[in-house]
């Protein structure tokens, strides 16, 4: 999945404005229904059923420098809003269209007289506070390099930057193969039809998890319930693929237990964090998914976790600031 940078620096009057007019305020559809094509409109209302949805959009560029980037674009990728020396804001690209006409009524044009006619709406929206010196060095860009333009990363840098951030899928247009399709790529794959899974084997697991739970049962470290080893994992509290070498030795501190039952997908996928003094934080965004909320409310919710100390406490405040999901700021 390609990860697209847009630069979007709050700071400037004219930015802000755009943000707080399409995306802190979603664009309701019905009310631009004279300039969206059917086609479009339909797709909408198909994403967003309450007829709303996080708008943005990209100028051409002099002599449609930016069109290349564009094209490069596409319904399920990855976006994230960068400025002021930050990542501070992402989503989902749900829909692409170019509209010059809507684009005008909603952001007016720049000094140029061009307008962000390329459009995109957004689901799955969150809010970030990454400073842009984390993404540089993790991406071995020199130290100097800023989000100048709309920017699609490249395979290599979109994985690295996904280990970073967990990104779960939203809503997104698909485009359905064809039967010709279909065929074309089954004829292009030339691996094997079977392999075997293999699962990496890290040097200090088996040390970490023998040092967490060292007896046949344990306490998962968010719901708190005893359970059977085979039901429980040496969590890390900071993901591991951004630890130093040190802090993947600081086996007393760098993990937890969490359960296989959902606690330990919850707090990967940042639904939920530990705050200072270990009490459970529940993310506004676990309550768009009602499978989800249920489970928490049963079994996490207003729980204060006996696995918090001064020493993980770094390790706890790395997950709340780049894993757990937040709303976006308005």
């Amino acid at each position: 999945m390609r990860i697209v940078m847009q630069p979007a620096r709050r700071s400037d009057k004219v930015v802000n404005q755009h943000y707080l007019d399409t995306i802190a305020n979603p664009v309701v559809f019905d009310e631009h229904a004279d300039l969206l094509e059917p086609g479009v409109m339909d797709e909408l209302k198909q994403l967003f059923p309450d007829g709303s949805a996080e708008m943005w959009g990209v100028v051409p560029g002099k002599g449609g420098a930016n069109l290349p980037r564009i094209n490069k674009m596409s319904p399920g990728q990855w976006v994230f809003f960068t400025g002021d020396k930050k990542l501070y804001f992402g989503g989902t690209i749900a829909l692409m269209w170019h509209n010059k006409a809507l684009a005008e009524r909603l952001w007016d044009t720049d000094a140029a007289g061009s307008t962000w006619e390329y459009m995109y709406a957004l689901s799955g929206t969150r809010g970030f506070d990454i400073p842009i010196s984390e993404v540089r060095q993790l991406l071995g860009w020199n130290a100097n390099r800023n989000i100048m333009g709309i920017t699609v990363l490249n395979e290599d840098e979109s994985d690295t930057l996904q280990t970073l951030l967990t990104l779960d899928p939203a809503t997104a247009a698909t485009s359905p193969l064809t039967a010709q399709d279909e065929r074309a790529a089954v004829n292009a794959f030339d691996g094997d039809l079977e392999r075997k899974a293999q699962r990496a084997q890290r040097g200090e697991q088996a040390a970490l998890k023998r040092r967490l739970l060292p007896g046949s049962t344990g306490e998962c470290a968010l719901c708190g319930r005893e359970l059977p080893a085979t039901f429980l994992i040496g969590a890390h509290i900071k993901k591991r693929a951004m630890c130093t070498d040190d802090e993947k030795r600081d086996l007393a501190n760098i993990a937890m237990l969490a359960c296989t039952f959902g606690c330990d997908a919850l707090y990967e996928h940042g639904y939920v964090a530990i705050a200072p003094g270990g009490t459970i934080q529940v993310s506004p965004l676990a309550y768009d998914l009602p499978g989800v909320a249920t489970h928490i409310q049963e079994r996490l919710a207003d729980r204060t976790v006996t696995w918090w100390n001064e020493d993980r406490e770094p390790y706890y405040q790395w997950h709340r600031t780049h894993t757990f999901k937040t709303t976006p700021m308005h």
